[in-house]
């Protein structure tokens, strides 16, 4: 997958984006998956992280979105600028997620 190195630390080997993936969401599931507030979670530093991996980290939401239905909404709008799913699909998230993944490949997303 990703290649690009997102962190390094003198003496380690860079870490790739998926990498850094992987480490910022397990962190943030582990801090926030007994939240009730979407809002408070997608405040949560490794959330804002993932959101600075930049559109490189598009395609590993977009995977897990579809596997496990996770919360990348506001990741996915801050990263792409988008919002395709409707009002009426508010708080019904395997809504959102199909009305994520069609925009995606509609836009030529690959994941």
């Amino acid at each position: 997958m990703a290649t690009t190195p997102v962190r390094t630390t003198p003496g380690t080997p860079a870490e790739t984006v998926e990498e850094g993936f992987r480490r910022l969401a397990a962190a943030w599931h582990r801090d926030t998956d007994y939240l009730s507030s979407m809002e408070d979670a997608a405040s949560h530093p490794a959330y804002q992280e993932i959101i600075r991996l930049g559109p490189e980290v598009v395609p590993l939401l977009l995977r897990d979105l579809e596997a496990n239905h996770t919360h990348w909404f506001a990741a996915l709008k801050a990263i792409t600028g988008a919002w395709p799913a409707p009002a009426s699909a508010a708080g019904n998230i395997p809504k959102m997620a199909e009305a994520w993944l069609r925009w995606a490949k509609d836009n030529g997303y690959q994941w």
